[in-house]
């Protein structure tokens, strides 16, 4: 995919420093910043309360703490790197998708994220916190919408790609191997997951809305129907037509008048209705 970026495009390079910064990522990075603020002032309240706690979202009905989690943050490194990775990666998709696309897919990672923690650890009381899964859904963006483009990653040049596989390949060891680290490896493997589906399977809003639309579904039902009303009306008619050839062959042995008032009937009857079938 073609782009206009002035800075590093000479060399391939990309270290995600784009001159500008598109409202949707600017918006991210206040809001995360400013809630991490409040954390110092309310502290620990502020996690209990929108920290993503499973037992909560199952048994107390706390289903907003899938989104609120995702600008939760446990210290200055963690949002820090989080936002560093937004402000590297988001603009570009942002200017390239547009503000509601890409806001649309970073809470829909965000959220997928904290499904995956739900589902997998549904009696975890400890709060699931930061925006991790929604940044690794952003990495992964980037990886498959450039793939080849090269990416610094601890001062070692990388193809995108590379770099993708290399997140979500620690984030999956990490959590195959139970580590009790604190970091919520589920919700970025959550993130990053439904994010590759998401772009590989081309589902945008309005191809959501394609197949959910109740235009479209009752255009299925009634295709449906139609398709099983006529395959009922082909098999009467198969139906009608081995009992005419049977009374056929039967006149061609004993004559006409040699048949029965009920066969005469049918074979009125069969003319009838294979007539208006035909119409």
């Amino acid at each position: 995919m073609r782009n206009n970026w002035n800075s590093y495009q000479s060399n391939n390079y990309s270290f995600g420093m784009q001159r500008l910064m598109p409202t949707g990522v600017k918006y991210l990075l206040i809001a995360n910043g400013a809630v991490f603020l409040l954390q110092f002032i309310f502290k620990t309240q502020l996690v209990a309360l929108f920290g993503l706690t499973p037992v909560a979202v199952l048994h107390q009905g706390a289903i907003y703490q899938l989104v609120t989690y995702m600008f939760l943050h446990g210290g200055f490194f963690h949002i820090l790197m989080n936002m560093f990775i937004l402000w590297m990666f988001g603009p570009e998709l942002e200017l390239t998708w547009g503000i509601k696309q890409f806001f649309f897919y970073y809470f829909l990672t965000g959220i997928a994220g904290g499904v995956f923690t739900v589902a997998f650890q549904p009696h975890m009381v400890i709060p699931t916190i930061g925006a991790s899964g929604a940044i690794y859904g952003v990495v992964v963006a980037f990886a498959v919408m450039w793939p080849d483009r090269i990416i610094m990653v601890f001062f070692v040049p990388m193809k995108a790609k590379y770099m993708a596989i290399l997140f979500v390949g620690i984030e999956f060891f990490a959590s195959a191997l139970g580590n009790t680290d604190g970091i919520g490896h589920l919700a970025h493997l959550g993130g990053a997951a439904i994010g590759f589906l998401y772009l590989k399977s081309d589902w945008r809003l309005h191809t959501l809305w394609r197949w959910i639309s109740p235009a479209r579904i009752w255009g299925r039902w009634q295709y449906k129907h139609k398709s099983h009303r006529v395959e009922k009306n082909r098999q009467q008619a198969e139906e009608i037509m081995r009992r005419v050839d049977q009374i056929l062959d039967k006149i061609n042995e004993v004559g006409l008048e040699n048949i029965s008032e009920e066969e005469r009937r049918f074979l009125d009857d069969a003319s009838e209705i294979l007539s208006k079938k035909d119409k």
